[in-house]
Parts: structure tokens; sequence; C-alpha cells
């Protein structure tokens, strides 16, 4: 899974394949890319701000965290900080 942001247009674009895109289906708050057996493939959240922020409102604060985690963990790894890239 890949995640990208856009702050300039907030819009957040969750990639949970790399699949043919076959159509995709819009709604008030996003498009979803599917394959040819409707498989989503591509998420792309409209005004990504509002839409994380009300999300928080409802999903338990332990799902969040678990989620956070699972998204963001191998991303971290891979970044080091200024004092430890100097070091290397």
């Amino acid at each position: 899974m890949r995640v990208h942001y856009d702050k300039d247009e907030d819009i957040l674009m969750i990639e949970l394949a790399r699949k043919k895109v076959d159509d995709a289906y819009e709604t008030d708050q996003m498009i979803v890319h599917v394959t040819e057996d409707r498989e989503p493939v591509l998420l792309e959240i409209f005004k990504a701000s509002k839409f994380l922020k009300d999300l928080g409102k409802v999903v338990p604060r332990n799902l969040q965290r678990e989620v956070w985690n699972k998204v963001y963990s191998p991303i971290t790894h891979q970044i080091k900080s200024p004092r430890t890239r100097s070091q290397s």
C-alpha cells in the first residue's frame, strides 16, 4: 500500500494494489478506481483533512493507532534524523 497527500489540493491518495484500473466510481467525497473484477485499486479522498478529522470522531482510538502504525511504520523506519545521517 502506498499513501500520498497533496497538500495544495487537500487530496489523500491511497494505492491499495498495483493493478490495471478498469473503471472508477465518484462520490461527493472520493473517487474509487477499480479493476475489471471490481477490486478497489486506488482511493482519491477529497477534502482529506476534514474527512480524516470526521473519521477520527467515529473510529476508536486504539483502531486509529493500529491503522496508523501499519501505514506509517514502514515509512518511518526508512527516515533517519539529520543527526543520524551525519554520523553515518
